[in-house]
C-alpha cells in the first residue's frame, strides 16, 4: 500500500525540479516503453507537467503532459534530471 509521506516525497522532489530538463520513460504495455525528454513545468495536487522537446515528426511546436505522483511510485513513468 502506498503511504501518504510517499506520494508527499515524490511531490517535493518534483517541486523542487521545476524548470529542470527531464528524461521520462512511460511504460505502455508488458514490452514496450517511450522514452522522450522535457521540462518540468507545474506542480497541481494530484499531478504534474512535463513540455516535452519537439520531434522531428511533431506537427506542433511541443506537447505537454500530465502524470499523477502515483504514476511514478508505481514505475509507469520513470523520471531522470539532467544535471
Amino acid at each position: 500500500m502506498i503511504e501518504r509521506n510517499e506520494l508527499a516525497s515524490v511531490k517535493k522532489s518534483l517541486q523542487q525540479n521545476i524548470g529542470r530538463k527531464v528524461r521520462l520513460t512511460s511504460k505502455k504495455g508488458r514490452k514496450s516503453a517511450i522514452v522522450r525528454r522535457g521540462v518540468i513545468e507545474n506542480i497541481y495536487p494530484s499531478i504534474f507537467t512535463v513540455r516535452l522537446e519537439r520531434q522531428p515528426d511533431d506537427e506542433n511546436e511541443s506537447r505537454r503532459v500530465s502524470y499523477s505522483y502515483i504514476d511514478v511510485l508505481t514505475k509507469t513513468v520513470e523520471i531522470a534530471m539532467y544535471k
